[in-house]
């Protein structure tokens, strides 16, 4: 990781298409996530500290602890960037500098492409294992689906817990229907090696899954994750029209091309990595925090 954790977080921005879709997304986990940016200003949040002394004393206490690649800071910063740089650039990104403006939709259908559903199911299915190596790097466990599973119900909440209701929404609901589970076990199971082999991401994920069976380690994983997304689903009642309903405000769009938009989203949001380094600078507070 080139950059250090507090320009990570001072990076962070306070408004664009990024935050804009998070912050429409609201409705799915209402309350739990608040763009909080600047290390300063995050250290106060998180830990209640506002003296000049003891902020810096934490700031200087992350720095080490990030730099120790030990500790699976890095490690799992570089997981939440990887998903996002596999995706790609497309010109329809250059639109979330656009601040404030509303996005004529339809003048980007000749630069975007929606992606084809074995695509999409691939990319949804290694950011649920990119998510489960990063928390594991975090946390310093194994690589364990079912714990991981626990984890998910029991104690993701904030940036984490945001993450996955977009992951949910962007890369599931979205692009393939109210049926996207389905559609993205029969990819893994008709089409899964071939179609892995496409992905950018995969080479560098699958050098951490421990399992000679890459395909049925990252099948098992989505498996195991299926419930809580199932769950996520009825209990906020999500359809995809129902979620671009609350995207209105800031994005214009035909009804009839819901794969566009999320084509469109795909590519010009980075809310994996932008919540990831909110998710890794809680951790590295709360620890450094302590340490102080």
């Amino acid at each position: 990781m080139g950059d250090s954790v507090i320009e990570l977080l001072d990076e962070l921005p306070s408004d664009n298409l990024t935050v804009k879709t998070l912050k429409a997304l609201d409705f799915v986990v209402p309350g739990e996530w608040d763009n909080v940016v600047g290390c300063d200003k995050t250290i106060s949040v998180i830990t209640g500290a506002n003296d000049a002394d003891t902020v810096m004393q934490i700031r200087n206490r992350m720095i080490e602890l990030y730099n120790d690649k030990d500790n699976g800071y890095q490690g799992a910063m570089w997981y939440y960037n990887l998903v996002e740089s596999a995706d790609g650039a497309l010109g329809a990104a250059a639109m979330a500098n656009k601040i404030g403006e509303k996005i004529g939709f339809l003048n980007f259908l000749n630069k975007i492409t929606p992606q084809a559903d074995t695509t999409q199911s691939i990319d949804l299915s290694l950011k649920i294992v990119a998510e489960l190596i990063a928390y594991s790097k975090l946390n310093g466990i194994q690589l364990n689906p079912g714990k991981f599973v626990s984890e998910l119900r029991e104690n993701y909440c904030g940036a984490s817990l945001m993450r996955m209701a977009a992951l949910v929404c962007i890369d599931g609901l979205l692009p393939l229907g109210p049926d996207f589970m389905e559609k993205v076990h029969d990819t893994l199971n008709s089409k899964g090696k071939d179609a892995l082999q496409k992905n950018p991401a995969f080479g560098a994920i699958a050098e951490s899954i421990p399992s000679d069976d890459k395909v049925g380690f990252i099948d098992s994983t989505f498996t195991a994750v299926s419930g809580w997304m199932d769950n996520l689903v009825s209990s906020a009642g999500l359809t995809p029209q129902s979620v671009l309903n609350h995207m209105h405000g800031f994005i214009e769009f035909s009804d009839d091309k819901l794969d566009f938009v999320a084509a469109f989203l795909d590519q010009a949001t980075n809310y994996f990595a932008h919540t990831g380094t909110q998710t890794v600078a809680r951790k590295l507070i709360l620890r450094a925090a302590e340490d102080v």
